[in-house]
């Protein structure tokens, strides 16, 4: 049986050719667009706020509201309490504690407006970067 030739022409081919298709030449400008680069410097990381409401929390006027607010949870019918949502994250000052469901706290920055919330507030405040903050 006689036998072909043909090969001896076909495997040098798909070796010199295979790296060959694999390169790329990007002599084109603009194909490959630069990400801009920020100046980090001038960026600072926010502090957290603490101790603080979080947006959900509920700010009462007395602590008879904060116990009408519990009540009508309850699905009681009573009357409206003088209660408002925190709509944005809101530092505090913790005045007494009463429980851990009832904290006697004044809002800083506002003139002093003091009022009874619900929310939990620990006495450490949660970790920012590593380090642990004592609440007195």
């Amino acid at each position: 049986m006689r036998r072909s030739g043909l090969w001896r022409i076909i495997v040098p081919c798909l070796a010199l050719g295979g790296p060959a298709v694999a390169q790329v030449i990007w002599d084109m400008p603009n194909v490959i667009e630069k990400k801009p680069k920020f100046d980090t410097g001038t960026v600072r990381p926010r502090a957290e706020v603490w101790p603080r409401l979080d947006p959900g929390a509920v700010l009462c006027k007395t602590e008879a509201d904060l116990s009408l607010l519990a009540a009508r949870r309850r699905g009681e019918m009573v009357e409206r309490p003088n209660c408002r949502l925190i709509q944005a994250p809101t530092a505090i000052q913790i005045e007494k504690r009463v429980g851990p469901g009832r904290t006697q706290v004044s809002l800083t920055g506002q003139d002093g407006q003091d009022g009874w919330t619900d929310a939990w507030l620990p006495d450490r405040a949660p970790l920012i970067g590593g380090k642990t903050i004592t609440i007195k």
